[in-house]
C-alpha cells in the first residue's frame, strides 16, 4: 500500500466516479482503476462498490478513507513544517462554519488570520453543521464549529458562546402573545414551524426542550436552508426557532419579529470542535487561539447579538466520554 494509491482512493471516494477522479487526477481510467484493483489486494478487502449512481466506499473502505486523510494532511502538515521551521505559523488551515456563525465569525477571523499570520492560508467552509461533522470526522477539516457542549469520544471541544433562542415570525400567534416579546414553548405547541432536519443539533435541542416541557413542536416542514427558512418566514407561512446572530445573514431581517423563549429558556453552546487523531500544526494551533479570541472580541462588544460568553474552566479542553459526536 503506498500513498499514490490511497491518494487515487481518496479522490475516487470524494467525486463519487472513476470517471470523474481520473479527470481530476490526470490520469486514463483504466490505469486509475487498475490501481484501486491492486489497492482492493493489498488491503484484502472490497474497499468500493460500483453502480450505475456512482461509486461509494463499502464500510471497510470508509476505515481506509479515514485513516488516509489523516496521513495525507499529516504529510503535508510534515511538509510546510521542514520548508518553514516547526514554528512558524504557515500552511493550510481549513476551518468549517455553519451559516447561523459564519456570518458573525467569517469576516473577522478571515481578516484577524491576514493581519496576525500572513503565512496560513485560511480556507473556510460553510455549510449545514451536519455535513460539517461528516468532514471533520473523515479528517478533511481541521476544525469545525458546532452547536453543542457536551462531550464526545475521540474529539476535542471548547467552548466559544451561548446563544438565546428566539421564536421569529408571527404566523399562528393570538393576539395576546402578538403583544409581547416573549413567549413560553406551551404557547408554541400548536404554532406552525419551519425547522432544520433531525441532523442537527439545533432540531435535536428544540425538540429536546418541548419533550422536557412536555409538549410536542408542529413541525410543518424541514429546511435545512436558512435563505429559504427567512423568506418562508416573511412569507407568514409558519415560525421557525434561530439565534439572533443568524438573522444578520437576511437584509430584511428587521421586518421579522422577534421573541425570546422562556419557560424553559433554551441556550445553545456554540463550540469549537476537532480531532484528537491529529497532532495540531503550529498554523492550526495558531488560528484555534485566534478563533477563540475573535469569538470573545465578538461577544464582548455586541458584534456577535445576543450571545454571552461561555467559561472553559482553565482554558482547559475536554475530553469526550460519549459513544460520538453527534451533527447539528
Amino acid at each position: 500500500m503506498d500513498l499514490k494509491k490511497i491518494r487515487y482512493f481518496l479522490a475516487v471516494v470524494d467525486y463519487g466516479s472513476l470517471t470523474r477522479a481520473a479527470e481530476q487526477l490526470r490520469v486514463a481510467q483504466p490505469a486509475l482503476s487498475l490501481q484501486m484493483r491492486h489497492l482492493e489486494t493489498d488491503c484484502r478487502a472490497t474497499l468500493l462498490i460500483r453502480s450505475p449512481q456512482g461509486v461509494k466506499a463499502t464500510e471497510v473502505g470508509k476505515i481506509l478513507y479515514r485513516h488516509g486523510r489523516t496521513m495525507l494532511r499529516q504529510l503535508e502538515q510534515a511538509r510546510e513544517e521542514i520548508r518553514n521551521g516547526v514554528n512558524t505559523a504557515s500552511g493550510q488551515v481549513v476551518v468549517g462554519l455553519p451559516t447561523t456563525v459564519a456570518v458573525t465569525l467569517g469576516m473577522p477571523l478571515v481578516k484577524a488570520v491576514r493581519e496576525q499570520y500572513p503565512g496560513v492560508r485560511l480556507q473556510l467552509f460553510e455549510s449545514q453543521s451536519g455535513y460539517l461533522y461528516e468532514l471533520l470526522a473523515n479528517n478533511r477539516l481541521d476544525f469545525a464549529v458546532l452547536l453543542r457542549d457536551d462531550e464526545a469520544r475521540g474529539m476535542f471541544l471548547s467552548r466559544l458562546a451561548g446563544e438565546k433562542l428566539y421564536v421569529v415570525g408571527d404566523c399562528g400567534l393570538n393576539e395576546k402573545l402578538r403583544q409581547r416579546d416573549i413567549c413560553s414553548l406551551k404557547e408554541l405547541q400548536c404554532v406552525p414551524l419551519v425547522l432544520s432536519s433531525r441532523a442537527h443539533d439545533l432540531r435535536r435541542m428544540v425538540e429536546r426542550a418541548f419533550a422536557g416541557a412536555g409538549l410536542q413542536a408542529n413541525v410543518i416542514a424541514e429546511v435545512d436552508s436558512l435563505s429559504t427558512t427567512l423568506s418562508l418566514l416573511a412569507e407568514g407561512v409558519a415560525c421557525t426557532i434561530l439565534p439572533l446572530s443568524a438573522l444578520s445573514a437576511w437584509g430584511r431581517s428587521s421586518e421579522l419579529r422577534l421573541r425570546r423563549i422562556v419557560s424553559p429558556e433554551i441556550v445553545q453552546t456554540v463550540s469549537l470542535c476537532w480531532p484528537e487523531t491529529v497532532p495540531l500544526s503550529p498554523a492550526a494551533e495558531a488560528v484555534k487561539e485566534l478563533i477563540g479570541s475573535v469569538a470573545a472580541r465578538l461577544v464582548s462588544d455586541g458584534t456577535w447579538p445576543g450571545a454571552t460568553l461561555e467559561s472553559n474552566p482553565g482554558h482547559e479542553l475536554i475530553r469526550g466520554r460519549v459513544k460520538a459526536l453527534s451533527v447539528c
